[in-house]
């Protein structure tokens, strides 16, 4: 069976943690067995303690954990290890059990490298040994990672169960949005008698699908995410009704606001439409962000950057569509998708942006059945010896391309470019051209989809010549231009001709009483260089100039992939999301 996520009925070790398991691998038998005695006395109530003595015997231990629907709230690991070292471990232990947090053991003499672990493997803490005595060095550090990995909310996500087709939609939906959450869930497909069993117990069918059951035994037919997320205890309605700072869009940008929001006493509500993360959160591995050397999948930092924003006492709301935005005043009026509406002293828009859709016979018909925009890291394993086809050469095709090209068959990316060295960073280009199932086809486009149930074949194009060919493949997965989410904004902030948002010195400013409405621009209108329309010079309302991420809205301002000009990378919305919380202090001190 294609399982996700499997649970099974183990022994309980404690009501609190439904015997979730503490993982210890140390190659010495004697100090395996002195950890796991220490443990066992402290944890062995609430905790299953599982001893491995090799990194190779740890991770198979991981992956039937995994499949059994096991929780791993803890690793602990020896570095110094024959064959896989302790870092070596925890790094491959990383994509197994996310949510773990991770401990090194080391001598004094090798400090140094657990130093250095801290970023390769995003280390939570390195022991000295020995801790003697383990109630002074060893249970404290312990105690505060459990404490920790609980307050994540990882008891109620362990059995969540998943009912539904491989190629409907709604599922293929839901399944994502569940991996960019990181809920770990089993997964029944329909085609299995168990599903079909389930399916029998709950009174759906297979025309009501995807079906959820919850950790209660609730059970959810075709639900929203909304609903879904409210199952899994996250906010969806704002508790207050007026902020200091209402941050739209839960991106790099959004989250970086948002952290540096709340850190700064800011009263900040986080509002995403999806799932926290934006394009970014979607990425299988981002290996030229600041300080992660080694690199990091997009889950992972942006939900670690969420769960930063809560700990500063931000509050997020997710599965929710900012509508309306209205100026009065020093006071701003944001109006969710369900009619909630709060009032806040300054807005941050870091909405984001979307891949373009594609123009072409049966792409829209087989979208969700083989045709996908972006790719969640869960999708290289239904991909497994299969021929994957990608379409773009961004950052974001290439880090796909290198990722399913782990498990796949093949993988095809088109470009209509003549190369991928004008978009594409050049560490990248490299990682595609060293692996040999990475095939490129440069100066090419799709021309049509073509399948019954799923997709089934592409017909593509050389843009050159106009000779055209079929390409054999189950999966497409597109990565191709950006379109920002503003359309709501229209008649609120001016924007360019592309739809992207104009902030700062793009909007000029003049006298009050000679500015026009902020009004969105043509794509007949003049054009900078890279064909993004100016801004008028009289649409700013105030005597002041704006702050250089201010919109045309006093206290509005914009982070970020959505505004005009910006720099399309994770660091650079980021620092925007931190720049924008600076100038708004400076905006909210002269109110």
């Amino acid at each position: 069976m294609s399982v996700h996520g499997r649970s099974a009925a183990i022994p309980s070790g404690g009501p609190a943690t439904a015997s979730a398991v503490i993982l210890t691998v140390d190659d010495d038998p004697e100090v395996s067995r002195s950890v796991a005695r220490d443990l066992r006395r402290r944890y062995g109530g609430d905790y299953r303690i599982v001893r491995c003595q090799s990194g190779e015997e740890g991770l198979t231990a991981l992956r039937e954990l995994m499949l059994r629907g096991v929780q791993v709230a803890l690793l602990v690991a020896d570095y110094r290890m024959p064959r896989m070292s302790g870092i070596e471990f925890l790094e491959q232990a990383m994509d197994l059990v996310p949510s773990a947090r991770r401990v090194l053991l080391t001598a004094y003499a090798d400090t140094g490298a657990a130093i250095d672990a801290v970023n390769v493997v995003d280390l939570d803490h390195y022991l000295l040994k020995p801790w003697i005595p383990a109630e002074e060095m060893l249970y404290p550090v312990l105690d505060e990672l459990l404490s920790a990995w609980l307050a994540g909310g990882h008891r109620a996500q362990a059995e969540l169960r998943v009912v539904g087709h491989q190629w409907c939609r709604r599922t293929a939906d839901l399944r994502d949005f569940l991996a960019r959450l990181q809920v770990p869930y089993r997964w029944y497909p329909t085609d299995q008698p168990e599903a079909l069993r389930l399916l029998a117990a709950t009174g759906a069918d297979v025309t009501e699908l995807p079906v959820v059951i919850t950790t209660t035994g609730q059970v959810m037919v075709a639900p929203t995410h909304t609903q879904v997320a409210e199952a899994l205890g996250l906010g969806t309605v704002p508790s207050e009704s007026v902020y200091d700072l209402v941050v739209v869009g839960a991106g790099p940008a959004g989250l970086g606001a948002a952290v540096y929001g709340a850190s700064e006493g800011l009263r900040t509500l986080l509002v995403e439409r999806t799932a926290a993360g934006g394009q970014a959160g979607q990425s299988s591995r981002i290996e030229n962000y600041l300080g992660f050397p080694d690199g990091v999948s997009g889950a992972q930092l942006t939900q670690r950057a969420r769960r930063q924003a809560l700990k500063f006492g931000a509050e997020v709301v997710t599965t929710r569509t900012v509508v309306g935005l209205r100026g009065a005043g020093s006071q701003h009026s944001v109006v969710l998708d369900d009619g909630v509406s709060v009032a806040a002293h300054a807005v941050i828009l870091a909405t984001g942006v979307s891949y373009r859709r594609l123009a072409g016979e049966g792409l829209d018909e087989l979208t969700g059945r083989g045709v996908y925009y972006g790719a969640s890291p869960r999708q290289a394993e239904d991909c497994a010896d299969k021929d994957v086809v990608i379409v773009g050469g961004a950052n974001s095709a290439g880090q796909a391309a290198v990722h399913f090209a782990r498990l796949a068959r093949s993988v095809t990316i088109l470009v209509r470019a003549p190369s991928l060295e004008a978009s594409m960073s050049r560490y990248l280009v490299e990682q595609v051209e060293s692996l040999e199932n990475i095939t490129v086809r440069a100066c090419t486009e799709i021309v049509s989809a073509h399948g019954e149930e799923h997709l089934s074949s592409v017909t593509v194009r050389d843009v050159r010549d106009g000779r055209a060919d079929t390409l054999p493949t189950g999966w497409l997965f597109v990565f191709i231009g950006a379109e920002p989410h503003t359309a709501w904004l229209e008649g609120v902030v001016a924007r360019d001709g592309h739809g992207f948002i104009l902030a700062g010195p793009d909007l000029g400013h003049g006298p009050p009483g000679k500015h026009s409405p902020p009004t969105v621009r043509r794509p007949d209108m003049r054009k900078t260089a890279d064909s993004s329309a100016l801004a008028p010079t009289t649409i700013w309302p105030l005597p002041r100039a704006p702050y250089h991420l201010e919109t045309s809205l006093p206290g509005v301002f914009v982070a970020g992939d959505a505004r005009a000009q910006s720099g399309k990378r994770v660091a650079s919305a980021v620092g925007e999301g931190a720049m924008a919380v600076m100038l708004v202090h400076r905006y909210l001190a002269q109110q």
